[in-house]
């Protein structure tokens, strides 16, 4: 099995943006300058692989801790096929929650899957 992993330099770049362009944010409700508006849930991009089936799947080891994970590829995509895997960081009032994994393939998204919560 071969595994693909995520630039963890790209990875550490993104979560420090997000924690950046947030410094400051008030998240305590009962705070009289609380802004709802300020909060909630957002997707960022992060960075994207190349990646090639084999035996009928892709596999990629994801942030966060969350571990290795082989994606089924449809049938209909050959062995040795190259595509590309790109990866979001979901976050809930700027903590990292979870991320979200898009499979590519000439032009044609064939996964789309969220892991922990957030997206």
């Amino acid at each position: 099995m071969s595994v693909v992993k995520f630039n963890d330099e790209s990875i550490k770049n993104v979560l420090e943006s997000i924690k950046e362009a947030h410094k400051g944010v008030i998240t305590d409700p009962t705070h009289p300058d609380f802004d709802i508006l300020k909060g909630g849930c957002n997707l960022v991009s992060a960075t994207c692989v190349s990646v090639t089936v084999n035996d009928g799947k892709v596999c990629i080891q994801l942030p966060l801790g969350i571990g290795t994970h082989c994606f089924s590829i449809p049938v209909n995509i050959p062995v040795g096929t190259v595509g590309e895997a790109c990866l979001s960081i979901c976050t809930t009032w700027y903590i990292p929650t979870g991320v979200k994994v898009t499979v590519v393939f000439a032009g044609v998204t064939v996964v789309n899957q969220s892991f922990g919560s957030g997206c």
